[in-house]
């Protein structure tokens, strides 16, 4: 069956090659995103596109088969990677992800992901949801640590991609940003896309796909100046926690790509934590609530701040 992906182009894209643009939309390398124009997968307001050097205008409509992408090697086994498993049945696992660590192969991370790492544990999910990240039902960036829900069969997959998208998945996490916001909990409702000035970063943008992040100050440090705030997400889009405090004037602490990375706080990664997952079993409808604590990098970058106030 088909499975398109449909993209307008934004004023950051506009003259950049098709080619290009589909490998952004399909998280393929340009190679692979010549080789999918080729085989006619890939349309252009409508119509087959079959030369991949066109340069593409603010507006147009790129539309991709991902169906038909080239065939690529399945991720494998792979148990030198270790796996923090903080619940698993029949039908689900938890993992509390470590920092550093791509959830699943992509371009440029092909090896040594979480899933390779998985399926060393538990084959059988080679089998469930997409193939290339089999069992994966949502993501945590490289750089974020903590909880995770991947699926081990197709019916508990299935199940929870809806209740991902119904927004019955309560994501909880914890993030230590730069300043004190003026409102002490709010919601953060802001459209998300590709950045005007640099397409492979995200950013707040009136073209971009709806997005909504809840967020409370839990507490306030006076030297450095900054804030711990919880943040529960209502919608998944791609960098949405980093990139809606970076629109607030409070990015991230640590975080290189959004104005994060600053002394005298130098983490080599952002300070956000999945801490809280609160979810009814896919199949059993059984409450289920998991919490982990701040990794020790972090928890270190923590008591600095509190042992000035």
């Amino acid at each position: 069956m088909p499975e398109i992906v449909t993209e307008e182009i934004p004023e950051s894209l506009a003259g950049e090659r098709l080619d290009r643009v589909v490998s952004l939309i399909a998280e393929i390398s340009r190679s692979d995103a010549a080789i999918t124009i080729a085989s006619g997968a890939v349309q252009l307001d409508g119509a087959i596109a079959s030369i991949g050097k066109l340069r593409l205008k603010v507006g147009q409509v790129v539309s991709v088969d991902l169906s038909k992408l080239p065939q690529v090697e399945l991720p494998g086994p792979d148990p030198s990677v270790l796996v923090n498993i903080v619940y698993v049945d029949e039908h689900i696992i938890v993992v509390n992800k470590a920092a550093g660590v791509v959830v699943h192969p992509g371009a440029g991370n092909m090896e040594h992901t979480l899933v390779n790492g998985l399926l060393a544990l538990y084959p059988e999910i080679s089998s469930v949801g997409e193939e290339h990240r089999p069992g994966i039902v949502h993501r945590l960036d490289i750089g974020t640590t903590g909880l995770l829900i991947v699926a081990r069969t197709q019916e508990a997959y299935e199940e929870l991609v809806a209740m991902m998208s119904l927004r019955e998945v309560k994501r909880h996490y914890l993030a230590l940003v730069w300043g004190h916001p003026s409102a002490p909990m709010g919601t953060i409702d802001a459209p998300i896309g590709r950045d005007p000035r640099d397409p492979l970063r995200m950013a707040v943008v009136a073209s971009g796909k709806p997005a909504r992040t809840n967020y409370e100050v839990l507490v306030t440090f006076p030297e450095p100046e900054v804030s711990l705030v919880a943040c529960e997400l209502e919608t998944g889009r791609t960098h949405q926690i980093r990139v809606h405090l970076q629109a607030t004037g409070h990015p991230v602490v640590g975080d290189p790509n959004y104005g994060g990375a600053r002394a005298p706080l130098v983490l080599g990664r952002p300070f956000l934590h999945a801490e809280r997952l609160v979810f009814d079993h896919p199949i059993t409808g059984e409450p289920l609530t998991f919490e982990v604590p701040l990794p020790a990098d972090l928890q270190v970058a923590l008591d600095r701040c509190q042992q000035d106030v």
